[in-house]
């Protein structure tokens, strides 16, 4: 076993169940080919790390997937909002001995090996390491011991997420580069990949 582990949260990937927000502005179809892109990609980022690695699912576990089991610990998230499966997931972690935990969204096309081995190297020396949203919300989060504060959340997906789980963050802080997560179709532009979708 390693000492670090790396989390991911999954929405099973189903039409008309993912990015609802994005497929507002593309359609369901196109918002799920995004979000399964999105998938390969955080997986592929994912894979490439030294470390221990395992993805949460939403729904029910999927054995046959892009998740290879022989790479990623599989489990089922639990809990009434996402602060408190988060919580429920770090808390897992630690339990089984882990030094080091950092969760990360599977919806950035930003993400990528370098990041996520600097918030591993900073934990070092800080106790917690967080990466920043645009759009106010964070893209990882990681620690050395559970701070169950920062998952106590009011309205979860708004604009005041990063700033209320800072304020509970009162021991050592690294902040990372701010980055772009995919939520609305605005997030697309940036992007030559997703262009096609932009009518």
């Amino acid at each position: 076993m390693h000492k670090n582990l790396i989390i991911t949260f999954t929405r099973n990937p189903e039409l008309g169940k993912v990015k609802s927000r994005l497929a507002k502005g593309i359609g369901e179809t196109s918002a799920l080919e995004i979000y399964k892109f999105l998938l390969e990609y955080t997986k592929n980022v994912l894979s490439k790390l030294d470390c221990d690695r395992a993805v949460y699912y939403s729904v029910k576990i999927r054995e046959n997937d892009i998740w290879d089991s022989e790479v990623f610990s599989k489990h089922q998230q639990f809990g009434d909002d996402l602060g408190a499966r988060m919580q429920n997931a770090f808390d897992n972690g630690f339990k089984k001995g882990y030094e080091k935990i950092i969760i990360v969204g599977s919806d950035l096309y930003d993400l990528n090996t370098e990041i996520i081995n600097q918030a591993f190297k900073k934990l070092d020396t800080n106790d917690n390491v967080i990466g920043p949203a645009e759009d106010g919300g964070y893209y990882l989060l990681g620690m050395k011991t559970l701070n169950t504060s920062v998952f106590d959340i009011e309205n979860w997906g708004t604009e005041t997420v990063y700033k209320q789980t800072v304020s509970k963050l009162t021991s050592s802080l690294y902040v990372l580069e701010t980055l772009n997560d995919i939520d609305y179709v605005e997030d697309l532009k940036p992007y030559d990949i997703f262009k096609k979708y932009l009518k």
